[in-house]
């Protein structure tokens, strides 16, 4: 059947999930890269509104800027898809809904976009809660295509929380 190459399991959404629920833990998400997909993986889970609190796509430099209070100068300096745009994005996302978590994506899914000191495949999730502000860069194959970038992003991303919540 041709749906079956697009299966997937579910249980990284769910072990988040769980960790969610049973620590009373609510989390918000800004995505530029992922354009929505993380949020869509984490709704895939039946009760997520429990532990759900707020999700962006802030995808324009203006939208990181208005809704999750990066600065103009993060952006003019090392750009949206940096470690430093990452950390802002999720520790203003963080502050505005005031979850207990927030994640941020920001990257370059390609096929166009990338340069030779940011390439297609480039990643930074930034992850905020009371404790902390981590992020993590990722560098993917290149040769992706758009949609499989996004998806692997996505994983990327969830793991990183999964790996995240399961620390303590």
């Amino acid at each position: 059947m041709i749906f079956n190459r697009f299966k997937r399991n579910i249980n990284l959404e769910k072990s988040i999930a769980e960790i969610l629920k049973t620590h009373s833990l609510v989390i918000s998400v800004a995505e530029s890269c992922t354009g929505g997909l993380l949020s869509s993986r984490l709704t895939d889970v039946s009760g997520s509104s429990e532990y759900i609190k707020a999700n962006f796509v802030t995808y324009s430099n203006d939208a990181k800027m208005a809704l999750l209070d990066v600065k103009e100068d993060t952006l003019k300096l090392y750009g949206a898809v940096s470690e430093q745009c990452a950390r802002e994005m999720a520790e203003g996302l963080y502050r505005k809904t005031k979850a207990n978590i927030a994640i941020s994506t920001t990257g370059i899914a390609g096929p166009t976009g990338g340069t030779p000191n940011k390439p297609v495949g480039l990643m930074y999730v930034g992850i905020t809660n009371r404790y902390k502000s981590i992020v993590q860069e990722f560098k993917l194959n290149p040769k992706y295509n758009r949609i499989r970038m996004k998806q692997e992003f996505a994983q990327c991303a969830l793991q990183m929380l999964l790996d995240s919540l399961s620390e303590g």
